[in-house]
């Protein structure tokens, strides 16, 4: 189940990163960069966070295959597609849980902690994509109030919790990528975000205001 789902992972990072790219005129070099970046960078710095090597992608050759392929087949077919945004957005969610679960159980394999376990889940799932947004002059969606890591930790924690309950792993699998994928999906659909300092401050300071009214 988990190598099925780091393919899907891989193709759609791949896919998102291209599109980035194409967004920002690059060249061809420029989209097959990105594509790889998106793809394998998330893995590279957990298994470096890890002490896990070699790093997992040097020693399958065919994944830089299937992530240039996508990259440049997505950077080809792109102008015929619609709705780019929508479908940026799903494949994007698609590769936040698929690269979670992986991290996490590469965490497990080697005997880590839950905490450690949980943040190697959290880095695999959002790093490529932080990597993809900085090289394209963009925000990462992570910092964006979105609820984007906290997916990731949840679907991570769901996922231990169901491995802690001796539930099958393939079963554990596809319920944590299924309810992950519809927690990110839905918190895009409805706009669910989080607060931010400013708005904290704005609360707080609107209570003060309140506060103070009440004792004029």
């Amino acid at each position: 189940m988990l190598n099925l789902i780091y393919l899907v992972a891989i193709t759609a990072e791949a896919m998102t990163g291209a599109l980035a790219a194409r967004r920002r005129n690059m060249d061809v070099f420029g989209v097959l960069v990105i594509a790889f970046v998106t793809a394998l960078g998330g893995g590279t710095v957990r298994d470096i966070f890890l002490g896990h090597f070699p790093v997992a992608w040097t020693q399958h050759p065919g994944y830089l295959y299937l992530v240039l392929s996508a990259g440049l087949l997505t950077m080809l077919t792109a102008p015929f597609l619609r709705h780019l945004r929508e479908i940026f957005l799903v494949l994007d969610a698609m590769g936040l849980m698929a690269f979670t679960l992986i991290g996490c159980n590469v965490a497990l394999t080697m005997g880590y902690a839950v905490p450690v376990v949980m943040i190697a889940g959290m880095l695999t799932g959002v790093f490529g994509g932080v990597l993809r947004d900085v090289l394209c002059n963009r925000v990462p969606v992570v910092f964006q109030r979105e609820l984007y890591a906290s997916v990731s930790l949840a679907a991570g924690g769901l996922f231990l919790l169901l491995r802690a309950a001796d539930v099958d792993p393939d079963l554990s699998t596809a319920v944590s990528f299924s309810l992950g994928l519809a927690l990110r999906l839905v918190a895009i659909w409805r706009g669910w975000r989080l607060p931010t300092s400013a708005q904290s401050e704005a609360i707080k300071v609107g209570r003060e205001d309140r506060h103070g009214a009440l004792h004029e």
